[in-house]
């Protein structure tokens, strides 16, 4: 039988303190979208935890209300 490993798991950036202040003026939220349709991407993907990602889906949305992100490609 094949042996089956586990995934090591996915830690919060904003938690352990690497990305404090993300806001909807950074560059550095467009890491968090998608490059390809412009869709925000899930939490297993991005490995933040469930507050930050409400957090960051809440920047993204100011960034496209005020055009400093496009709302789809």
């Amino acid at each position: 039988m094949a042996e089956f490993r586990r995934k090591k798991k996915k830690i919060c950036q904003m938690c352990a303190g690497r990305h404090k202040d993300i806001t909807y003026k950074d560059s550095e939220i467009k890491k968090y979208v998608s490059m390809d349709k412009g869709k925000i991407l899930p939490r297993r993907i991005t490995g933040t935890c469930a507050k930050h990602q409400r957090y960051i889906a809440g920047e993204v949305k100011k960034a496209r209300f005020m055009a400093l992100l496009p709302f789809v490609k």
